[in-house]
């Protein structure tokens, strides 16, 4: 239908011949580079996964098939819309949930991903700016209207910056931020911001190495590479370290590594083209 109406257009050069979506790209893009790869995964602005599944364990598959196993995408961003992660949500969460686009939906993704993580954790040190335990001296920060109130004005760019400079054992990069959001710290609120940009970060460390860990276990490769694509695996100093050590704890004895594969999904979408052309070509054959 899509090349039909592309073609009624009568000024596009465009021939369809797969859709899929990044994560699904990534995992193809992660089979190219290794053979053991069945494990695709967006981990940026969003995040996502999906796994390559035996058919027969499809219970929702109708109709024919031929093949013994299929990439199934999860859309784990979406975890939690029904509420069975609600016992894990703060104030916070709502907070950030509230200011959201689309609310009370993406649940696991709004978590940690890259395009939340920057707004939930401006809303912490607002909480602690209103009970006088950070940045006490910019009373003006937490008003309305101030910084710490403002949407947007700290990004999971900035934690990542921020946790980079824990890992050196230093505050510079620190200090800068805070000075640039115009606010009035001293040693302990530097402190305090360092201890809360790794907190964040590493409960979702924890939760997307949870999943990880679940579908190596379900799976039961010899050996499984996971392909990851995204900004926040890419840049954050503790996603990577921290990922390797969690998900061998969730999947002891199912041996994994992470494959960093950049611009997985638009890699991966052409070599699908390609494999859907050729496939082609040899039915009309």
């Amino acid at each position: 239908m899509l090349n039909d109406a592309i073609q009624r257009r009568g000024d596009l050069d465009i021939t369809v011949t797969a859709i899929l979506n990044d994560t699904t790209g990534t995992l193809v893009m992660g089979a190219a580079m290794d053979r053991r790869c069945a494990l695709g995964m967006i981990l940026g602005t969003g995040c996502n996964g999906c796994y390559i599944e035996k058919v027969s364990r499809i219970e929702k598959w109708q109709g024919k098939h031929t093949e013994d196993e299929m990439i199934v995408d999860i859309e784990w961003g979406a975890f939690g819309d029904n509420g069975v992660l609600d016992f894990i949500k703060t104030q916070w969460d709502r907070a950030v949930d509230d200011q959201s686009l689309l609310v009370n939906s993406y649940t696991f993704e709004k978590y940690f991903a890259g395009k939340y993580m920057g707004d939930l954790y401006r809303e912490v040190l607002l909480t602690l700016a209103k009970n006088g335990v950070f940045c006490a001296a910019s009373v003006e920060s937490h008003k309305e209207g101030g910084i710490l109130a403002k949407h947007g004005a700290i990004t999971t760019t900035n934690i990542s910056h921020i946790e980079s400079n824990t890992f050196e054992g230093k505050q510079e990069v620190t200090k800068e931020l805070l000075t640039t959001l115009g606010l009035k710290f001293d040693d302990d609120d530097v402190t305090t911001a360092q201890y809360l940009a790794g907190l964040l970060s590493y409960r979702g460390i924890l939760m997307v190495s949870l999943l990880v860990g679940l579908l190596l276990k379900r799976m039961e490769k010899e050996h499984c590479t996971v392909a990851i694509d995204g900004s926040l695996f890419r840049c954050h100093p503790r996603f990577r370290p921290l990922m390797e050590k969690l998900i061998a704890e969730f999947a002891p004895g199912r041996p994994f590594n992470l494959l960093e594969t950049e611009d997985g999904s638009g890699k991966g979408a052409a070599l699908t083209a390609a494999i859907a052309r050729r496939l082609r070509t040899k039915e009309l054959r």
